[in-house]
């Protein structure tokens, strides 16, 4: 397929929806004889913060001169961006030449009735990826779950660590309607016997998840159950952290914004140390230079000057509670919040913790099937009408925002990675 016959067939995937379960990818994988089954990985789930241990494990792997793998999703701009190898985006010519095969082996399945339906978008590029990675023998895969953990597609290998990061509501149409509930399906990934690394600070979620590591005897290693081994101070521009595990203290300063980011490198430092155990022995200072150089795209980005425009895909309650403490901490106002957001999200909770911080918001349409209008996101934040203004073309909108910050001020686009992802691009070409 050509690049355009590509983005052609991955759009029409899109109307298979979701589907949780691990029938359809198993029965695709194994047809290529199983390459993820000798792929050492890492698998990370989690409510918020899973993308960003991600890219800290890429970075600390790369640090070592390690070939590491990285899974995530969505992406901002290009779909390619879910694939890479180091800093590395897979190339245009191998996603489409896998892609291709990949279509002509679901194809052959369907038609011999090996499949039980049509495999989704997010189980083709998981595919995809597992295939790339053993392809090019990868010293390690860092695989993101896209959502929950139990019958999400990455959900088929066997990882050497299986990591959670954090539990708070959010899919709840398909993860339960409790915080147990959502925890005992992102603790679906944990494997007999494979450590567990928990980032979940105590209550409710800690105890689910340690209940179903001791069931599976799965060694289980609670980042922030040691009272005192994390400890943040607030600099003029950024935050100090340090970390004690293992009878090592580890000091940084993440290139990543916002308090935290400390903690998510707390947990890729405690994935790294179970790594170390079982697998290949990390060096300290090799880790604190992978967290200190690791990047990650719409996560408190900063992608203009005068005024700032920083780029946040804060789309639940967890993500809006970060934001806002950043804006509190770092933001120099005054700040217009361009914002937009999915209707099958908590609309009212996110907006009644961010709408506050901002002087002016300004709501726009997302060129999404599943996403809210304007409109529909005004009726749920009417208390907040006097600060509100719809517009729904983007491009006015930056420039909207842009004249109201002023030089001085700041703009945070937020809500949701696909209107990150759509004003990255248009202020790309802009610039």
């Amino acid at each position: 397929m050509t690049p355009c016959q590509c983005r052609v067939y991955l759009e029409k995937l899109q109307r298979f929806g979701i589907k949780l379960g691990l029938d359809n990818i198993r029965a695709v994988l194994a047809s290529f004889g199983n390459p993820h089954q000798k792929l050492p990985s890492v698998l990370v789930a989690g409510t918020n913060g899973k993308g960003s241990v991600c890219a800290i494990m890429a970075q600390i792997l790369a640090a070592h001169g390690l070939k590491a793998g990285l899974y995530t999703s969505p992406h901002l701009v290009r779909v390619e961006e879910r694939i890479r190898i180091g800093e590395k985006l897979i190339s245009q010519k191998d996603f489409c030449r896998l892609l291709s095969l990949i279509r002509r082996k679901i194809e052959r399945l369907l038609g011999k009735g090996s499949l039980e339906c049509h495999p989704t978008y997010f189980e083709v590029l998981t595919i995809l990826a597992l295939l790339y990675f053993s392809e090019r023998k990868t010293d390690l895969a860092v695989l993101e779950v896209g959502m929950g953990g139990r019958f999400d597609a990455t959900n088929v290998v066997s990882p050497l660590v299986s990591v959670i990061t954090s539990v708070s509501k959010d899919h709840q149409e398909y993860l339960g309607t409790t915080i147990g509930q959502i925890a005992f399906e992102k603790a679906g990934i944990i494997k007999p016997g494979v450590p567990v690394v928990c980032g979940i600070d105590g209550g409710e979620a800690h105890r689910v998840v340690r209940k179903r590591a001791r069931e599976l005897g799965a060694p289980f290693l609670g980042v922030f159950d040691e009272p005192g081994c994390f400890e943040a101070k607030k600099l003029k521009d950024r935050y100090r952290f340090s970390y004690r595990i293992g009878g090592k203290t580890y000091r940084f300063s993440p290139r990543l914004r916002g308090a935290h980011q400390g903690k998510n490198a707390a947990v890729a430092i405690a994935a790294a140390s179970v790594l170390s155990n079982c697998w290949r022995t990390l060096d300290k200072k090799k880790i604190v230079r992978g967290i200190e150089s690791a990047d990650w795209e719409g996560r408190l980005e900063v992608v203009c000057r005068k005024p700032d425009v920083i780029l946040d895909g804060a789309h639940n309650e967890g993500g809006a509670r970060t934001l806002k403490a950043y804006i509190e901490d770092f933001v120099t106002p005054p700040v217009v919040l361009v914002f937009g957001m999915m209707k099958d999200k908590n609309i009212k909770r996110v907006t009644d913790i961010l709408f506050p911080a901002a002087r002016r918001v300004i709501l726009t349409s997302i060129p999404y099937s599943r996403a809210a209008s304007p409109a529909e996101i005004w009726l749920k934040a009417r208390k907040f009408r006097r600060k509100i203004v719809l517009e729904h073309s983007l491009k006015k909108t930056l420039d909207m925002a842009r004249a109201e910050a002023g030089l001085q001020g700041t703009v945070i686009i937020s809500g949701s990675l696909f209107l990150v992802g759509e004003s990255k691009k248009a202020l790309s070409e802009a610039r």
